[in-house]
This record gives structure tokens, C-alpha cells and sequence, in this order.
């Protein structure tokens, strides 16, 4: 079966930086629908029309990818919001009641980069924006999509490559 919208592919995958650093490997296959909101659209691109056994490695940029980091979506947040377990690394969805930095989105996943005595450093960029990328897949498997798939416009819940969101603390990936 060739690939075609809508239709689902499994793929492995290697994501690295383009220093060669290692991001993100899939090597047990993962399922992403064609045509919908599971894949950026430069990788969508590369994938129709072939079948499985296709292997490719494609350059990223960050326009493509997780976009251009925003620098105005940091802002900074009164320490005594959080708790006394803040860290580094930790992440939280959208800021906490009480914040009052203005014309930040609310809805963002907010990563703690520093942490002060007295304020916390909040970033809303995906922690991978304003960074290009290299990602050699491999399809694994090509499958029509079912209607439920279709009308969600995802094999899953929720993309793995979504702008808005990242890896939580602790985890190594973003899957």
C-alpha cells in the first residue's frame, strides 16, 4: 500500500541535532496517521507516496520542527507559587494561579529553567524550538486509517511532535 492521506504508517526513527546529538530514538515502531495532526507537515511531505521499506533521513529546520525560539515567552514568577520542591527541569501546564506576568498563554507547557530565592524562571517554548533538526525514519508498516482516527485526526490522544508540549522532567524523550 502506498501512502496516501488518510492512512496510518508505523515508524522507527532516529532524531538528532545537527551536531549528531541524540534526541529521540523510536526503535520499537510507533503509529501516526497521514493527514492528520500526528506529523510535521515537511515529514508528512517526504512520506507520500511511498510504501513500507522506505527509509530517509530529512533535515529539520527549526520552521519545520518546533518552531523559532520566542524569547518573550519566558517570564519570571514569585518562588512562594510553586511550593518548595521546585526544580529545574520540572514542567507545568500553563502558569500557576496567582501568576502575573501579562501576555503570556495560558494554555502552555511551562518548563522551570532557574530557580531563585525569591522567583522562578518559566520558559513556554517547546524545549526543542529554535533548533534544526536531522531525522532518519523508516516505515515499518502502511494501514488505512479507521474513521475514529480520521475524525480525531490522530492514531492516539495526542501527537508526539506538538509544538506546544515537550518532554516532562526526568524523561529523556519525547515519546
Amino acid at each position: 500500500m502506498h501512502i496516501a492521506a488518510p492512512c496510518v504508517v508505523s515508524l522507527s526513527w532516529r532524531l538528532e541535532d545537527t551536531q549528531g546529538q541524540l534526541i529521540d530514538e523510536l526503535i520499537d515502531p510507533v503509529e501516526f496517521l497521514i493527514g492528520g495532526d500526528d506529523l510535521f507537515e515537511r515529514v508528512e511531505e517526504a512520506l507520500i507516496g511511498q510504501e513500507t521499506g522506505y527509509s530517509a533521513t530529512l533535515h529539520l529546520e527549526p520552521d519545520q520542527a518546533f518552531g523559532e525560539y520566542a524569547p518573550e515567552l519566558v517570564c519570571f514568577e514569585s518562588r512562594s507559587l510553586f511550593g518548595e520542591h521546585v526544580e529545574p527541569g520540572m514542567q507545568f501546564d500553563g502558569l500557576p494561579e496567582g501568576a502575573v506576568t501579562e501576555g503570556m498563554p495560558r494554555e502552555a507547557i511551562y518548563t522551570v529553567t532557574e530557580v531563585y530565592d525569591e522567583h522562578v524562571v518559566l520558559d513556554g517554548n517547546h524545549p526543542l524550538a529554535g533548533i534544526a533538526l536531522v531525522l532518519a525514519l523508516v516505515v515499518r508498516d502502511v494501514r488505512e486509517a479507521s474513521e475514529q482516527e480520521i475524525e480525531r485526526r490522530s492514531v492516539g490522544e495526542e501527537s508526539l511532535f506538538t509544538p506546544v508540549s515537550g518532554p516532562q522532567a526526568g524523561q529523556d524523550t519525547l515519546h
